[in-house]
């Protein structure tokens, strides 16, 4: 890196020990991750590394890749074996296809009750915005197993308990703040000069959203969304309390594995989640930088 010729020694020094620091705080975040990804690729029964997943050996100078394998992430899928004595079942796809139901659908009306509410919150005139905004995104702020424990007597007075509506809309109400924080961190910067000029060109409301406001505050939306599905892909105090025995999400196989069995599969369904959340958090990312360049901010 090159330094501007006014820069000072102790200026230097802080800038390597700033990288350093994050860099630091980067790997212990990461480390956990990277452990788990090569673990779930052993073909041994338990939850340890083994002599056979050493990939290369300096006696021999060759590489090793016996105790690798695909088992685990095959049990995950279903798919089973003839030669081992692992008890074969589709829980785990059950529970994938659960969770992308659920997270589907919440996300949908997560975000669209969100950037509703964010549009009246933005607008100067509404009465008590900040009592509303504080109580919009309380699901954040209160501990989740306080908020599950009132839906579940809510839901129970409603029947909703153990049924997929139920579900989609606990998990709606979590994705809900997710979505006007992000929503309403957009309108901040959208100039409402726009709006009052399509009007005065004769544009009704709803065209004028659809057609000035809804495409400048996209990313806003998108990244709302994204973490709506995400709080509801990964979530699993909800659904311990509101879901039924037999509604199994991806989360709560995972949760029940540990407690009941301790299996790599664990692990294989860890790994999945872990790159489709860096997928997502990558698009956001873009979303970020597509969303600074638009309002002529140059990206960091």
């Amino acid at each position: 890196m090159v330094f501007p010729s006014y820069t000072t020694t102790k200026q230097k020094l802080w800038h390597y020990f700033y990288l350093f620091f994050c860099g630091f705080v980067l790997f212990f975040l990461v480390a956990p991750l990277v452990v788990v990804i090569p673990l779930s690729f052993t073909n041994s029964p338990y939850l340890q590394f083994i002599p056979e997943m050493k990939i290369f050996s300096f006696e021999t100078w060759s590489f090793n890749f016996d105790g690798y394998g695909t088992r685990w992430y095959k049990d995950l899928l279903g798919i089973c074996e003839t030669n081992t004595t692992t008890v074969c079942s589709d829980r785990w796809m059950i529970g994938i296809k659960n969770s992308a139901i659920i997270a589907v659908f919440a996300t949908l009306f997560a975000t669209v009750l969100g950037t509703l509410a964010a549009l009246g919150l933005s607008n100067r005139h509404m009465p008590f915005n900040r009592a509303i905004m504080a109580l919009m995104i309380s699901p954040m702020i209160v501990p989740l197993i306080i908020t599950a424990t009132g839906m579940f007597f809510f839901f129970a007075k409603a029947n909703l308990l153990a049924t997929l509506t139920g579900l989609v809309i606990a998990h709606t109400i979590l994705g809900i703040p997710f979505v006007v924080i992000t929503v309403t961190a957009s309108l901040s910067g959208f100039d409402n000069n726009l709006m009052r000029a399509a009007a005065t060109l004769g544009g009704s409301p709803f065209r004028n959203f659809f057609k000035i406001q809804a495409p400048l505050i996209a990313p806003g939306v998108i990244s709302g969304a994204l973490f709506a599905f995400i709080t509801s892909f990964d979530e699993v105090v909800i659904v311990l309390f509101v879901g039924g025995p037999d509604q199994y999400t991806l989360p709560r196989q995972m949760w029940s594995g540990i407690r009941n069995e301790i299996s790599p599969t664990i692990l294989g369904a860890a790994t999945i989640l872990v790159i489709f959340s860096i997928l997502l958090l990558t698009t956001l990312e873009m979303l970020r930088r597509r969303s600074e360049r638009i309002r002529g901010v140059r990206p960091g």
